[in-house]
């Protein structure tokens, strides 16, 4: 259990008065009434322009209104889908969804269609919101596939094929705006939620199987907010009503929902990306954000970008190693800033890449590596807090303290829950020994799967407590770290343990690493590997070895795969791997694994059975040639 805990007593309310989602926004509305809540880009050429909270609440009392006046009842178990983007009018149906008590489901495309169409059908889904005609006409083309469908309701301008589709399909297609009239024309008293009432069902896409609904109430999201902004406190810092955040990472999930939930809930700002990522750093530029939610996956680009621009001169890269050298030394002190005569000299331009006023960076969602996360802390100059959790939580149970130099944890727990470790028997962790399976209880975790009482079981025990698969070690001073996955192991032909993500982790540490697979199974007695080489780091490694060619001739290459093998060897010698956890052969692959190709998870987490498959004649040719040398 946190420090923070009065009375030994966990947190679920905000400011005694703050108990679900719709009253953080009633509350933003009394302290920041005319003063900007939504931004967006009207169009690339011309500057962010800016909703205000009254003017969001005006049309939030609208289009609920609107809602109830189309047929949906007032109620709890009323399911309503959002199929969009993050934008503004996201926020606007969220608000005017749980102003009725109504429970929201997003629905997002790198779900797969397939599971789009399962979510659909059983969260019975009557009434979908679709921002633009693409995702309309996807719905109705496989609309027999669900027809508790009968209303869409489109942000963007409808077109007259989705017009004419909808009418022979027998759906409802409605534009938002018209929604909008109808609700305030025909207003409605609000029905507000309870905070144990839901609040959205997060379908969790997962490595495996069909998707699992998440159901998570008002008070597991008010519960991490609140704790959260506790815990910034007693570090010193919180969100400001004067905040801005820019808003890209999907509101379909539950890490992006609590965030601006916050942000709501203070008055404060939230602008919105173009909708095109490859254009994030332009509307960093321009929207100035002081709070920056990201993934690893960003932050490691950002990395390498800068690297690689250093990288261009011997000149820059001496004045920029010896600032970065003045700097760690500060971080080594717990001291993060901005202010230095490096900041103003060698880093402002990295600074200014992000807006220039960025004062706090939060990461989740997987793990990132030391080496980044000390470099940025130093050249961005400002704190970078990791935070730990999953959907079934409300995204975070942990996070790591302002201040705190040091990297590889994930920080102590927030004061919305209790974290004890279990013993895993089998891969040899117990928790006298400080390390088992992470297991977390409070009010921030959830109230189980949709309509699946097997899998509902198998994440909470009796006692409440979820088991989250991951297994975690506690550090001298009381924070978590992360060192395993309970869910993905296998056992070789010796009958011996493996778990491969431990063993990926280490090798994702090789620079000329971007992606890595590991695999085994119980009829094989060594592991082998699937690795994506580093698009920034192998044309200085071919150029050591003198090889050329195009990516997919340089991934055929011997040579190359021979070095990259060899490096990732050492590097789990260093590591403390044992003969077992060592890869006997690779696969060089030119191509990353992606959510579009289906090998990764909307989260960016390793789809394995996915990549078992598409890799199956690799994996099996590898098998054959290592038993060959073997007999040989």
């Amino acid at each position: 259990m946190s420090r923070m805990c009065t009375d030994n007593k966990l947190i679920s309310i905000y400011d005694d008065n703050i108990a679900t989602v719709y009253d953080a926004f009633q509350n933003g509305l009394k302290e920041s009434g005319d003063k900007p809540c939504l931004g967006y880009k009207p169009s690339p050429d011309k500057p962010y322009t800016w909703i205000t909270y009254r003017e969001v609440s005006q049309r939030v009392a609208h289009l609920g209104s609107g809602l109830v006046q189309l047929g949906l009842e007032p109620q709890n178990k009323t399911c309503v889908g959002v199929y969009s983007q993050n934008r503004p009018e996201y926020i606007i149906i969220d608000q005017a969804i749980i102003r009725h008590s109504m429970t929201g489901v997003p629905l997002y495309d790198t779900l797969g269609v397939d599971a789009c169409n399962f979510i659909i059908n059983q969260a019975e889904l009557t009434t979908i919101f679709c921002d633009n005609n693409d995702k309309v006409s996807s719905l109705l083309d496989r609309r027999k596939q669900f027809p508790c469908l009968k209303t869409i309701i489109i942000i963007d301008q409808m077109n007259e094929k989705n017009r004419n589709k909808a009418a022979e399909e027998g759906v409802r297609l409605l534009q938002l705006e018209d929604v909008e009239n109808l609700g305030k024309e025909n207003p409605v008293a609000p029905t507000p939620p309870k905070p144990n009432d839901l609040y959205m069902i997060c379908y969790t896409s997962g490595t495996t199987g069909t998707p699992k609904g998440a159901m998570l109430s008002h008070r597991n999201i008010i519960a991490v907010f609140a704790a959260a902004q506790e815990f910034l406190k007693n570090c010193g810092s919180k969100i400001y009503q004067d905040d801005v955040l820019i808003s890209y990472l999907p509101l379909a999930h539950s890490y992006e929902r609590v965030i601006e939930a916050l942000i709501l809930a203070v008055g404060a700002r939230i602008g919105f990306f173009q909708g095109d990522i490859k254009k994030l750093m332009d509307d960093l530029k321009e929207l100035q954000p002081t709070l920056f939610p990201t993934v690893p996956r960003l932050l490691n680009r950002f990395y390498d970008k800068v690297l690689t621009g250093v990288n261009s001169s011997k000149v820059k890269k001496f004045l920029f190693n010896m600032a970065l050298k003045s700097k760690t030394k500060d971080l080594k002190r717990g001291i993060i800033r901005n202010d230095t005569i490096w900041d103003k000299f060698i880093f402002r331009s990295v600074q200014q890449a992000l807006g220039g006023r960025v004062r706090i960076i939060t990461t989740g969602s997987a793990p990132i590596s030391s080496t980044v996360l000390s470099f940025l802390r130093c050249i961005v100059g400002c704190p970078i807090l990791e935070g730990y959790g999953q959907t079934e939580n409300a995204a975070v149970s942990t996070l790591t303290v302002l201040g705190d130099p040091e990297p590889g944890h994930v920080g102590p727990p927030l004061p919305c829950n209790m974290v004890k470790l279990c013993d895993v028997p089998e891969m040899n962790y117990f928790a006298r020994d400080n390390k088992g399976e992470i297991c977390i209880k409070g009010p921030n975790v959830f109230l189980g799967y949709l309509k699946d009482k097997e899998k509902t079981r198998e994440a909470l025990d009796e006692e409440d407590w979820l088991h989250t698969g991951d297994i975690g070690a506690w550090t001298p001073n009381g924070t978590l770290k992360v060192i395993d996955r309970k869910k993905n192991i296998f056992k070789l032909s010796q009958g011996e343990y493996i778990a491969p993500e431990k063993i990926e982790n280490i090798f994702a540490q090789s620079p000329y690493v971007a992606q890595v697979y590991v695999h085994g199974d119980s009829l094989q007695a060594f592991l082998v590997g699937i690795i994506v080489p580093d698009a920034e780091t192998l044309p200085n490694l071919c150029t050591k070895l003198g090889v050329s060619g195009s990516p997919k001739e340089l991934a055929q290459s011997p040579a190359v795969k021979d070095a990259i093998l060899k490096d990732l060897i050492e590097l789990g010698k260093q590591q403390g791997l044992s003969s077992l956890e060592m890869v006997k052969d690779i696969y060089l692959h030119p191509d990353l694994f992606s959510v579009e190709n289906g090998l990764l998870t909307p989260t960016f987490k390793t789809k394995r059975q996915d990549v078992q498959k598409f890799f199956a004649k690799e994996i099996e040719s590898m098998y054959d040639r290592a038993t060959e040398n073997i007999r040989s």
